[in-house]
């Protein structure tokens, strides 16, 4: 008979995550329904998260994590907003889709319009891919041309055309490109540096009457955070200008994230007057929810159907679900002082993580502009891709895991900016930075 002073070891318990990661890889590719979310950059297992609220989510084991990807962005007022849900549920008793227009599509369009000031029509969609794939045919169309230029590093979805040196997923695993893209789809697609104005205006004066558009992300936030000079954002401007090629932002991730006049507004500040011709948006405007929208001048705006002659359609498009969501959304964040407390919520985080790494003399750089945020195991800021790969991987997966294991969940590979929303708390941040602390004091 067993002694009763002798306790019997208790068997691990087995992680529900790694169960539902190994049923997921045998009917999913990866075991996942987009790749960064693998953890193949970082190693170990992906959590599957159960359940969402504030700063929070709770994964399959049950364990808590202060939350610092939002959805990739989304969720600025944290998840489970009370204002936010008594809007989606009073949609749902009046149907999921109707395929026709709704009141709430109206009002989703005069919101956008009413605050981002380079917008005066604008066409709702589904997703962010769907918003740059066909912005660049709104640009295509209205111009007459058929060349396009992007930054590498930056990720505008996965439509063809745009899967050319892109970041986030495509750099986490080394691929310049993706597979199944024809050479001829790319061939008109020019891709330069980031922040290189001379590269810029040597393309303009090779091909500038044949570019349809320059697309860019002001902040680009798929080789993590890295943002646009002030100089290089002007002679963005003044080359289309010049040339008749429209300027595009990409403001999917820094629409109503950085700013409620999204990231271009921050540049007027610097720029009196400065206006895009185009913007595509999305994240934000949906609260959570499929959403996403691209708009413009009226001018170019007119050359989509049924006006005109670009063709784009969605079945979902303007969701009234959705539209309910993005607008209890929207109006949130107008409330005053909301991006004052989000600005320096954000900042503190960045602060602290930087004093934290010099306090143990780690190389450490980091950016912030409103709820989105980056950080460098580097001691200065890259500014475009490649002074980006510079990073110690190794060191940041090492970080990454250690946060993991502190309750913290950043994203799961280095090229990915973080968000910060308005339901973190001072003593979340506080957490945040001790931990971070404690790991650079073991290194």
């Amino acid at each position: 008979m067993e002694s009763p002073d002798i306790k019997t070891a208790k068997p691990p318990v087995p992680s529900r995550n790694a169960a539902l990661f190994e049923r997921a890889q045998q009917l999913i590719p990866g075991g996942v329904n987009s790749p960064v979310r693998a953890f193949r950059a970082v190693g170990g297992i992906p959590r599957f998260v159960q359940r969402a609220q504030g700063a929070y989510f709770w994964d399959a084991d049950g364990q808590r994590y202060i939350d610092y990807i939002g959805s990739w962005g989304p969720m600025i007022l944290g998840h489970g907003h009370p204002a936010v849900l008594e809007a989606v549920q009073k949609a749902v008793v009046d149907g999921f889709s109707y395929g026709a227009p709704t009141e709430r599509e109206v009002e989703m369009a005069e919101e956008i319009v009413k605050l981002v000031p380079s917008i005066e029509m604008v066409r709702l969609v589904s997703s962010g891919t769907e918003a740059t794939m066909s912005v660049i045919r709104m640009a295509r169309g209205a111009t007459g041309r058929g060349k396009i230029i992007k930054f590498e590093g930056c990720y505008h979805g996965h439509s063809d055309a745009l899967l050319v040196k892109a970041g986030s997923g495509l750099a986490t695993f080394g691929s310049p490109t993706s597979a199944g893209v024809p050479p001829e789809v790319v061939k008109d697609t020019l891709v330069l540096e980031y922040n290189n104005i001379a590269q810029l205006e040597e393309a303009f004066s090779l091909h500038g009457r044949d570019i349809a558009c320059l697309m860019i992300e002001p902040i680009a936030g798929n080789m993590n955070f890295v943002r646009a000079s002030v100089p290089f954002i002007k002679r963005c401007r003044e080359l289309c200008t010049q040339y008749g090629a429209l300027l595009v932002f990409d403001e999917v991730m820094t629409g109503f994230r950085v700013a409620l006049g999204g990231a271009q507004s921050v540049y007027a500040q610097s720029l009196p007057g400065f206006k895009p011709d185009l913007t595509a948006l999305g994240k934000v405007i949906g609260g959570g929810m499929p959403m996403a929208a691209f708009g413009g001048t009226r001018a170019v705006m007119e050359h989509l159907a049924p006006l005109g002659g670009v063709y784009q359609a969605g079945t979902l498009s303007g969701n009234p679900v959705a539209t309910a969501c993005g607008l209890a959304t929207l109006r949130e964040i107008q409330k005053p002082g909301f991006y004052d407390a989000l600005s320096a919520r954000t900042h503190s985080l960045t602060r602290g993580l930087s004093d934290a790494a010099k306090q143990y003399g780690v190389p450490f750089s980091a950016d912030s502009e409103g709820g989105m945020f980056g950080f460098f195991l580097l001691g200065t800021l890259p500014q475009n891709y490649p002074q980006v790969m510079k990073t110690d991987s190794p060191a940041f997966n090492r970080f990454f895991h250690a946060m993991l294991d502190s309750g913290v969940y950043y994203a799961p590979a280095l090229y990915e900016a973080g968000f910060v929303s308005a339901a973190h708390s001072a003593e979340d941040i506080d957490a945040t930075v001790g931990a971070a602390a404690r790991f650079f004091a073991s290194r």
